[in-house]
């Protein structure tokens, strides 16, 4: 049976009193609220999120200190939701290919134990905008990875991106795009690309300008495509990928 893939977006966050906040932005998700008071995101924190992640979050700064602890309380509320199970039951175990794997890392691939056995789910999150997308896929299949990636095409607005990141079959399919029709083409490639990586775990240590992800089909291995806003609940002018196949 195919795998069922759940993807949740994530409104900005901030705390009420910060400089710039829109008071208007009272929308929630089942994940988290939009505006979460201060004194709440330091008590859920404390109660539901790992030493491994309070200490990581106790080394930023206020600002990415407040985005860090939303984005890993909304992780694992979006985690408990799909297994159906207490957050406080989750243990957070992240694995990352040069530190390895258990409740002492606090980077690289998320996962938890539920009850001290691993959690049948693959999760992946990304961040743009304030914005943090979350994906989800339940009991997955033997060798399945997951990877998923949003972007802003603000940011891909300076010299050398096309040099950096894109292969030439890529610059070509760019060619002659001006304005924001350019900055969202490249956005979307970037975001296949991260997609990919992630699901493969490599991350950066393989060259973007390597990978062409024009196609579904990446090196002969199906399953990367766009998602939609309509599927993410983004606002249009964000832009995001998923990438779920199985791997040998």
């Amino acid at each position: 049976m195919a795998s069922h893939l759940v993807v949740r977006a994530c409104p900005p966050f901030r705390v009420p009193g910060d400089p710039g906040v829109p008071r208007d932005l009272a929308a929630t998700v089942d994940a988290a609220p939009a505006l979460y008071p201060e004194p709440e995101l330091e008590r859920d924190s404390r109660s539901l999120l790992d030493r491994a992640e309070l200490a990581r979050a106790r080394a930023m700064t206020p600002r990415t200190r407040e985005d860090f602890l939303y984005g890993r309380l909304a992780q694992r509320r979006f985690a408990a939701g799909l297994l159906g199970v207490p957050a406080s039951d989750l243990t957070a175990w992240y694995s990352c290919p040069r530190c390895g794997t258990g409740a002492d890392i606090s980077h690289g691939r998320p996962g938890y134990l539920l009850r001290g056995q691993a959690a049948p789910l693959l999760l992946s999150l990304s961040r743009a905008a304030g914005w943090t997308l979350l994906a989800g896929v339940v009991d997955p299949d033997p060798g399945e990875h997951l990877g998923i990636d949003v972007e802003d095409p603000a940011r891909a607005d300076f010299d050398g991106f096309d040099d950096v990141v894109l292969t030439p079959a890529e610059q070509r399919h760019l060619a002659g795009l001006v304005g924001i029709a350019l900055l969202q083409g490249r956005a979307r490639l970037w975001a296949r690309k991260e997609a990919w990586l992630k699901m493969l775990g490599t991350g950066l240590q393989t060259a973007p300008d390597t990978l062409d992800v024009l196609a579904p089909t990446v090196n002969g291995r199906a399953g990367l495509r766009d998602l939609p806003p309509a599927e993410t609940g983004l606002p249009a002018d964000l832009v995001a990928a998923v990438a779920l196949a199985v791997l040998p």
